[in-house]
C-alpha cells in the first residue's frame, strides 16, 4: 500500500467530489447554523493549506491548515476539512493525516494548533485527545454552540 500525503488545490473536480461527500456527512446530524465547514471557495480565499492523503494514487482523505495571526495572544493553525473516506477508514490514515498537518505547521514556526468538531464526530473527538489535544471554550470567531466541541494541542 502506498501512501502519499500531498498539499493540493482544492478547487480540482477529484478534490470537490471528495469535499461535497465530507458535507453531505457532517450536514446530516446538524442544523445549517451548527456547520462551519469550508467551501472550496472559502478554502482558497482563506489561505488554507490543503493537504490530500492518498493510497495507491486514489484520494483516500483531506484536511487542511488556515494560519490565523490574531491581535492578541499566540499565531495558531486551525484544522479544517479533516476526513477520511468510508472505504479508507480503520487504517491508520486519519493518524498520518494528522501528523503531518501537524508537522507542516510546526514547519511555518507555529507552535499551537486549533480545531472545532461536531458532538457526533465520535471517532474524531478519540483520534484528537488520544494525540494531546484538548478541550477548549470557542475560539476565533466561534460563538458556544451545543453541537460543536472546541480543542487544540501545543506542537
Amino acid at each position: 500500500m502506498s501512501v502519499t500525503i500531498t498539499l493540493e488545490h482544492p478547487d480540482t473536480l477529484e478534490i470537490i467530489e471528495v469535499i461535497d461527500e465530507l458535507t453531505a456527512i457532517l450536514s446530516a446530524p446538524y442544523p445549517p447554523e451548527s456547520v462551519h465547514g469550508y467551501s472550496v471557495q472559502q478554502l482558497i480565499d482563506q489561505r488554507v493549506a490543503f493537504h490530500v492523503i492518498r493510497v495507491n494514487g486514489e484520494i483516500a482523505g483531506c484536511g487542511g491548515v488556515q494560519f490565523i495571526k490574531q491581535h492578541r495572544g499566540p499565531r495558531y493553525g486551525e484544522l479544517k476539512r479533516m476526513y477520511v473516506r468510508p472505504a479508507f477508514q480503520r487504517r491508520g490514515l486519519a493518524r498520518q493525516l494528522l501528523i503531518g498537518l501537524e508537522d507542516y505547521t510546526k514547519s511555518h514556526a507555529i507552535n499551537l494548533l486549533r480545531l472545532e468538531t461536531g458532538i457526533y464526530s465520535e471517532a474524531a473527538i478519540a483520534l484528537y485527545q488520544q494525540h494531546g489535544f484538548y478541550e477548549i471554550a470557542p475560539f476565533g470567531d466561534y460563538v458556544a454552540d451545543p453541537n460543536s466541541r472546541f480543542f487544540e494541542k501545543k506542537i
